[in-house]
């Protein structure tokens, strides 16, 4: 199992947000990723920067590291833009960025361009474009592109991505039609559990089942699109589910065991902010980096 973790873009470059993506580096994570909103929730009112800058920066003072989003979404950016700048970021990184994509939702982003929160069903009908036209923004010299919501006349993107045929897509889906989505154009797939059990109260022993549930529909998904379900990485972005595996090295081990089990690869951990929804101890969190990390080895 690799452990990552996820580094929220509150903090001034100048002012301790350099030495957080080198610290992550040092700490021998595998990943550093960030939310790529314009704001978000509790964080709304607080210090937030852009997700492309804050990468851009971040591969100029790493060299190991891989780094991306969690997650991009259609909300607030169109594919032609978003895939120039992609493209100069894994060329600035040295081919080390992953793009999570997922649809998004009514959060501030929906409504910061002065559109009118997409309904679910036209959510998704973004997302499916949005995704298959990266695909080919990417991966092709040359795109144009007609759809229902997006254009793309002769777009140039040379000389394309460092990672051919292109960077990968790790795209966050639960649905059916955001499962499908992955099986066909992810290189991984994304789940930070079961809203409805985590916003319910209920249980880690039900959240872990329903991301069993979860598996089984991501590997029908992917029987659909005659796809392999192995050749999909499983990434978990923690901090969403009723477990609290910073709480302690043992039981970061504990959680790490249980979603081992289930067929997570990736586990992602929010970099400890204080007076947050993501407020840790720091100690404990570079311990369980550390410490927590070297004991997965072994299991």
């Amino acid at each position: 199992m690799r452990l990552s973790t996820l580094i929220l873009p509150v903090r001034r470059w100048s002012e301790g947000g350099r030495e957080v993506w080198q610290r992550a580096e040092e700490l021998g994570f595998h990943a550093a990723y960030t939310y790529d909103h314009l704001s978000w929730r509790s964080f709304r009112d607080r210090t937030w920067f852009g997700a492309v800058p804050t990468l851009t920066a971040a591969a100029g003072v790493t060299s190991r590291m891989r780094l991306g989003t969690l997650v991009t979404s259609p909300n607030f950016r169109h594919p032609v833009t978003l895939a120039k700048e992609l493209i100069s970021l894994d060329d600035i990184s040295d081919g080390r960025i992953t793009l999570g994509v997922g649809a998004g939702g009514n959060g501030f982003d929906a409504t910061a361009l002065g559109q009118e929160p997409w309904a679910p069903r036209e959510r998704a009908d973004h997302f499916a474009e949005f995704v298959a036209l990266l695909d080919r923004l990417l991966s092709e010299d040359v795109v144009s592109h007609e759809g229902g919501h997006y254009s793309a006349h002769e777009v140039r993107n040379i000389p394309g991505c460092v990672q051919r045929p292109r960077l990968p897509f790790a795209v966050a889906a639960t649905g059916p039609r955001g499962l499908n989505l992955a099986a066909r154009y992810g290189q991984a797939w994304v789940t930070t559990g079961d809203p409805k059990v985590s916003n319910g109260g209920g249980t880690p022993a039900e959240s872990h089942e329903a991301i069993r549930g979860q598996f089984e529909r991501l590997g029908k998904a992917c029987a659909d699109q005659g796809r392999d379900v192995a050749d999909l990485q499983k990434i978990m972005l923690t901090g969403f589910t009723p477990d609290r595996p910073l709480d302690s090295v043992d039981a970061f081990v504990d959680f790490a065991g249980h979603h081992a089990e289930l067929g997570i690869d990736e586990l992602v951990l929010h970099w400890p902010i204080p007076d947050s929804l993501f407020e840790a101890d720091l100690a404990v969190f570079e311990r369980i980096a550390t410490e927590g990390a070297a004991q997965l080895a072994v299991r």
